[in-house]
């Protein structure tokens, strides 16, 4: 179970996908209900069914700007799909190798299956395809990593390669024959793992769709924010506490922790807690933040968002994990 919730809800029914808000919900919030799901595949992770009865969240729980969250979602849509498609290579490349090392011990009619016709030009098949793939993912990797809203590309290689994890899986469970369709033998959990991958994130019926309204009619789509719309000043580190200080010094409540923002070589961001106050003096904190200061800069802009810079290592939390949350009334 996890300890809290990123919800999307409708803080403006009447606006639509402009009217829907992330708020962080704490998991032991009253109301607030969940139950197990049992899947196909993907045991080690457990999903379930999560059920609000009139749960209250406070205000200070929101994430980034109301009304934004339907745009936040969207923007990080091409990032999953490439995510995806990454683990569909890595899933198809893993399940030809346990086949190939399982063919070269498996013995049929007096030698190797490995040696057997139909099975050599199948596998010659499936590393042919894994391998084009699997270029074609590296080019869209470089193109995400180079800024480029690369929808058509992301969506092509996200159908792609989760498909051909799922054929992967399937044809080298054959390879097993009867070991295949028996649980002690990993290739039977590849078998149930890899279909989620047509599934999440979009199906591949989704993928095809997006594809064709680019491809057949000539569809645009658009970063739910441009390059450089939300970049922050180059402000110094002493013009940014300045800022800090004055924002949360109107806090009507003490925020009540203490929390300091270590930039490195850069300098010290104390947020005084208690007295709703920022200085650069090196304290003892409940919660250190270790992070670049142009990061930092781009958190106060509004263009990275707190959640994602600790998902992807930009941001290290040591201390009380519960002070972070706190952030919000820095940053929102």
């Amino acid at each position: 179970l996890s300890d809290f919730i990123v919800a999307a809800v409708k803080t403006n029914p009447e606006a639509g996908a402009a009217g829907i808000s992330l708020i962080v919900i704490d998991r032991e919030t009253p109301g607030v209900s969940a139950r197990k799901l049992n899947k196909l595949g993907w045991h080690a992770s457990d999903t379930g069914e999560i059920s609000f009865d009139n749960v209250r969240v406070p205000v200070s729980n929101l994430l980034g700007e109301e009304n934004k969250g339907f745009y936040y979602i969207m923007d990080k849509f091409q990032l999953e799909r490439l995510v995806m498609a990454i683990s569909g290579v890595a899933s198809a490349h893993f399940a030809l190798t346990y086949a190939l090392e399982y063919m070269n011990e498996r013995e049929a009619f007096g030698r190797k299956i490995k040696q057997f016709q139909v099975l050599r030009h199948r596998v010659a098949d499936l590393a042919s395809e894994i391998e084009a793939v699997r270029y074609f993912v590296y080019h869209i990797c470089r193109m995400h990593n180079d800024g480029q809203y690369a929808v058509k590309e992301a969506s092509m290689a996200k159908l792609l390669a989760t498909e051909l994890a799922d054929k992967a899986a399937y044809q080298c469970l054959q390879f097993f024959g009867g070991y295949g369709y028996i649980e002690d033998y990993k290739i039977a959990r590849m078998f149930r793992d890899t279909r989620i991958g047509t599934i999440g994130g979009g199906s591949s019926e989704i993928m095809r769709e997006i594809i064709s309204r680019i491809v057949i009619d000539a569809q645009e789509y658009k970063a739910a924010y441009e390059e450089g719309e939300n970049d922050a000043k180059m402000l110094s580190l002493a013009e940014i506490t300045q800022q800090i200080s004055a924002k949360i010094g109107k806090q009507t409540t003490p925020l009540g922790s203490q929390i300091k923002f270590d930039f490195g070589q850069e300098g010290i961001l104390f947020v005084d807690g208690q007295q709703n106050q920022a200085h650069n003096q090196n304290q003892d904190a409940d919660c250190i933040i270790s992070l670049a200061f142009a990061d930092f800069l781009a958190m106060v802009s509004g263009k990275l968002n707190p959640m994602n810079a600790v998902m992807s290592g930009k941001m290290k939390i040591d201390g009380d994990m519960s002070v972070a949350m706190k952030l919000q009334k820095v940053f929102g």
